[in-house]
């Protein structure tokens, strides 16, 4: 047996996999363990759950696989800092940075004083980790593999073909020119400062024009072998050190734009500030500028490559918006996006690179994200025992359901009923999306769920749109597009004819961002969609993530906790069915 450890340590979407013998056993994001949205540093509590759901240690384990290679791409870090003469404190941040991430071996031992590892620590170049997270897990033989994301090894981007095991890499696009870095800055230009927040900016796009294209050509150059650049005039990272905290907590990033940018496109909103026309504009030109330069770059692939299938990874690589025009925007006609596209992801490419790179064979391909923490019923049960009094004394009523057939058909039924309802079942999602069994799930028919789904629980964002999970037979009848997305990787245009049934799910350009449901992948999940196409003829609920400002919930106790202080009607629990009755 080989045992692969893979993590992603020392920043955002800290993360652990495990890998034995190629096929992947598990995988975690430290996040959902330490309740810190992206919590960055050394993944100890994930890697501590791989180890135990797998039954092993740390000696049982022969190569942990990082994600990061501090000697890659080693002469244009020395070119680089000979010709542009960078701030030296850039310099020093980044020699602090590559010491720290050269001590595994003791943050190990830190975090895990009891065990022995005796076997090999691998580094893994970033952008390689990512290609391997996209392709070595996909369903396809061959396919043109991509990598776009902000920062990683001095590199931005990197791309080439797979073939059975191997990966070969053409090119990349190398700091300080980065599209992450891109659509991250004019991220903060619109007001959105935290660490993840692109996702705002996505969501805010359709409710614009691309009025300021024209002014983002300006930032961003083409190139005639699909790479692109930056303007560097509108960056402040290229010369000087820009704050960034990524250890033992949420990432922080300083300001990345300089001056000029408000000279072209005028002065930054605060956050907090109100939603102006001006700064939809300024989004939809952000995304329709994003979204250039990337089919570019896949047109000019499948130019030397002219094969049907792309495998996309880095954290460009979660714009949904992008990914779903795909097969609209380049003659590629399949593209598979893994549910962890980020860094996080990097833990599985880092592992996958290791065991393809020593001739280990494919296993089966990535249909699922469940890869997280489970439990029983037994655990459930108790839980509810233990704090029956406070149920009931939030007017709740419990009821142990053990036929699924019936409990799914009492569930959609509630959500049939206008009620929103806690859906926590088996093992926990891999990746920032809620799947079927960490979500929140309501009625796509109701034009006012939005607003009902807002006021109860999320908190955020009038703007952002909902998500359909919808049975897979039935996408055709209700997208234009046709196609497995079992990772809401993708956005599809909705039907015309279809978009007044479904508002809560349709965005204001007529979209949805949807989850198609195998009966194979997820049985329960599948059933219970079943038993609401039963009620209401329509294949599909909305799904959002179990949550309320704070990450995904993963054990039990955290998703009753959500649900009593919040105003959710219905919380099902494995077999459990707890009601609000007053």
């Amino acid at each position: 047996m080989t045992a692969i450890l893979g993590i992603n340590a020392f920043h955002g979407d800290s993360a652990a996999c495990l890998v034995r013998d190629g096929v992947l056993v598990n995988a975690a994001e430290e996040e959902r363990f330490r309740r810190v949205k992206h919590w960055a540093g050394f993944p100890s509590q994930a890697i501590a759950w791989c180890l135990a759901d797998a039954g092993l240690t740390l000696a049982d384990v022969d190569c942990v696989a990082v994600n990061q290679d501090s000697s890659a791409n080693i002469g244009k870090k020395v070119a680089y800092t000979l010709l542009k003469r960078p701030d030296l404190s850039l310099v020093l941040d980044r020699i602090r940075n590559k010491r720290e991430r050269d001590g595994i071996d003791v943050h190990l031992a830190r975090a895990f004083p009891d065990q022995v590892f005796r076997g090999q620590i691998r580094a893994v170049e970033h952008h390689v980790a990512h290609l391997s997270s996209a392709f070595h897990v996909s369903p396809f033989a061959e396919a043109v593999v991509v990598s776009v994301d902000g920062f990683g090894d001095f590199a931005s981007a990197a791309w080439g073909f797979g073939k059975g095991t191997q990966i070969t890499v053409d090119d990349r696009v190398y700091f300080p020119h980065s599209l992450g870095m891109f659509y991250q800055a004019l991220t903060q230009y619109l007001g959105f400062p935290n660490y993840g927040d692109e996702y705002k900016v996505m969501g805010l796009a359709p409710y614009g024009e691309p009025k300021y294209l024209e002014a983002m050509r300006k930032i961003v150059r083409l190139h005639d072998d699909g790479s692109f650049s930056l303007n560097l005039d509108y960056f402040r990272h290229a010369r000087e050190k820009v704050e960034y905290e990524w250890d033992q907590g949420s990432p922080s990033v300083g300001t990345l734009f300089t001056p000029a940018l408000e000279s072209l496109l005028g002065s930054a909103r605060k956050a907090g500030d109100p939603l102006e026309q001006k700064h939809k504009d300024v989004a939809r030109s952000v995304q329709a500028m994003y979204e250039e330069a990337f089919f570019h770059l896949l047109n000019a692939l499948h130019r030397r490559y002219p094969v049907t299938a792309v495998c996309v990874a880095g954290g460009c690589g979660m714009n949904s918006v992008a990914n779903g025009k795909i097969t609209l925007k380049t003659p590629f006609t399949q593209a598979y996006v893994q549910s962890a596209a980020g860094d996080a992801g990097g833990a599985i490419g880092a592992a996958m690179a290791v065991w393809h790179g020593d001739g280990g064979a494919r296993s089966a391909p990535m249909l699922h994200a469940y890869l997280g923490p489970g439990c029983d019923g037994s655990e459930i049960a108790s839980l509810l025992d233990a704090r029956a009094a406070e149920i009931s004394a939030a007017g709740c009523l419990r009821q142990t359901i053990a036929d699924e057939r019936e409990l799914c058909a009492r569930t959609a039924r509630a959500v049939a009923d206008g009620k929103v309802v806690g859906w926590f079942q088996g093992r926990m999602e891999w990746g920032p999306r809620a799947l079927g069994n960490r979500s929140i799930i309501g009625d796509p028919r109701r034009a006012d769920m939005k607003d009902i789904l807002n006021l109860k629980i999320k908190r955020r964002e009038s703007f952002r749109p909902f998500a359909p999970s919808i049975l897979r037979e039935a996408v055709p009848e209700w997208f234009e597009l046709d196609g497995d997305v079992p990772f809401m990787m993708q956005v599809y245009p909705i039907r015309a004819d279809r978009r007044a049934q479904i508002p809560a799910v349709t965005h204001v350009d007529g979209s949805g961002r949807l989850q198609t449901v195998q009966q194979s992948a997820n049985p329960r999940y599948y059933q219970l969609i079943s038993a609401f196409r039963e009620l209401t003829g329509v294949p599909m609920v909305l799904n959002t993530s179990f949550n309320e400002n704070e990450p995904v919930v993963c054990r039990p106790a955290e998703a009753l906790d959500c649900f009593l202080r919040t105003k959710m009607d219905v919380l099902v629990l494995g077999d459990q069915f707890i009601e609000r009755v007053n």
